[in-house]
């Protein structure tokens, strides 16, 4: 089942009404059969490998509790985890080569066309949060099996996340929850932006990302300069896209996922972007891979530092798939990141002088760029053909011709200025900012009005322009 389709709301909107008519004992396992058929639906071999996954964390981290031999266990769940993701997401890059090397024919990676790897990266790094908190003290092993499924396999996070944490979700699932209708609209007013960012921007603007990376010997540098500018935001509005919409219906449910972005491209350093984009992923690698590793190499003082920062956003890049290019990925961040860290001082005393506004701005402007070539790497099928767009990226080709309204639909770009407008009073302006927040929440007649004309016109974009179904970037992974 796809998510952009209009089978997904409807019967995520009707389980709603099922889930608030039930008895609060019965809840969770509704939501977790409903989370199990979702899966079933988009591969039904995934559904007995996700069951086994699952049963096996939940078996380990009760056996941590009461186990002599807790650190062993430990060690064999992060072992075991860590395997089947490198198994059915990565042999292709690591197993197949080495048989290759002894004429050998087997083929590891075929694991991947028989359990397709949907959700795998994000429930992976669920599995290994929740056995880190339980070996670290951070929170004790869950008892109720059909809680610890329900956090593995809740449907509306499961393709793409947010990653949630297991001491921040599962505590939430014995709270006992009564209807109620402004935190349901709520949901559902953050899931319909979603879908708005997702179907009228993000596809409106894939035919052009798609169309461009598949035909690297014909297209022209403008228009490969063009694409840079353009991924960014691309990749953002697709992205935020789904979780709003997960965001959304988990709220619905009376359920708070993990915030995962927050205006990022109005941060002014790469440094200060990871905090503000996919802030579930870059937070977990931060707790759990970045601050392990400086605490292990504290006797290396800075240096400790700047070591983690390589090893946490490299193993980062290869989480998003197996290849050169995504190795390459996340060393770009952190050679970005360790730059930013040791000429801080440097910046500060060359742009002291230079108004606020200014370095703001040219923080903002080149942080950008610097996303958008990195995107290149994660786009790109390998590294040829990333060398290949980077290399003719700056030959031309009739730049002054090929304006931005010719690839995408002026809709689409007219939406990417109103929503990035709103974000910028968000971040500069935030006492406009309020007014509008309150303007809009307002219980007046024109308020209302206002309101609800929004809605229908987003519901009157949506109709239009969500005829092609494009699935998001992230499933992939």
């Amino acid at each position: 089942m796809n998510i952009v389709s209009l089978a997904f709301p409807s019967l995520a909107i009707l389980s709603v009404i099922i889930f608030y008519l039930l008895p609060n004992k019965y809840r969770v396992p509704l939501l977790a059969i409903l989370s199990l058929a979702f899966i079933a639906s988009l591969n039904y071999l995934l559904l007995p490998y996700v069951v086994v996954f699952t049963g096996l964390n939940y078996y380990l981290g009760l056996r941590m509790s009461t186990a002599a031999n807790k650190l062993i266990i430990y060690r064999t769940g992060l072992v075991l985890n860590v395997l089947q993701l490198i198994l059915i997401n990565y042999a292709s890059f690591t197993i197949d080569p080495v048989f290759q090397l002894f004429n050998s024919s087997v083929q590891v990676s075929k694991l991947s066309q028989i359990i397709v790897p949907l959700g795998i990266s994000y429930y992976t790094l669920q599995g290994l949060g929740y056995l880190i908190n339980i070996k670290m003290g951070w929170e004790k092993p869950e008892t109720n099996f059909s809680h610890f499924l329900l956090y593995i396999t809740f449907f509306p996070k499961f393709l793409s996340g947010p990653v949630e944490r297991s001491n921040h979700f599962l505590p939430q699932l014995k709270e006992e929850r009564i209807f109620d209708s402004v935190l349901v609209a709520s949901g559902l007013r953050i899931a319909l932006f979603g879908y708005l960012k997702k179907v009228a921007i993000a596809n409106q603007m894939a035919p052009f990302v798609v169309n461009t990376f598949t035909s690297l010997d014909t297209v022209d540098g403008s228009s490969l300069l063009l694409l840079v500018i353009i991924l960014p935001l691309y990749i953002y509005f697709d992205f935020s896209g789904y979780t709003d919409i997960a965001i959304g219906f988990a709220k619905m449910f009376g359920i708070d996922l993990l915030p995962n972005f927050n205006r990022p491209f109005f941060a002014e350093s790469v440094t200060a972007f990871w905090k503000r984009f996919h802030i579930s992923l870059a937070s977990w690698f931060g707790d759990y891979i970045f601050r392990q590793t400086v605490f292990k190499r504290r006797k290396w003082g800075i240096y400790a530092s700047m070591y983690a920062v390589f090893i946490t956003w490299v193993l980062f890049g290869i989480w998003h798939g197996a290849g050169w290019n995504f190795m390459l990925l996340g060393l770009l961040q952190a050679l970005a990141i360790n730059y930013e860290f040791f000429t801080r001082k440097w910046r500060y005393k060359t742009l002291k002088k230079t108004p606020v506004f200014f370095r703001r701005w040219l923080g903002r402007v080149l942080t950008y760029l610097f996303y958008g070539i990195s995107l290149v790497f994660f786009f790109s099928s390998d590294l040829d053909s990333t060398f290949q767009f980077l290399g003719k990226m700056f030959s031309g080709g009739g730049l002054a011709l090929r304006t931005i309204i010719t690839v995408i639909p002026l809709s689409a770009i007219i939406l990417v200025v109103f929503v990035l407008v709103l974000e910028l009073f968000e971040e500069d302006y935030s006492k406009l900012s309020d007014r509008l927040q309150r303007f809009w929440s307002g219980g007046g007649i024109w308020n209302r009005v206002f309101r609800w004309s929004i809605y229908s016109f987003i519901l009157s974009i949506l109709f239009v322009t969500g005829n092609e179904i494009q699935q998001f970037i992230y499933i992939q992974f």
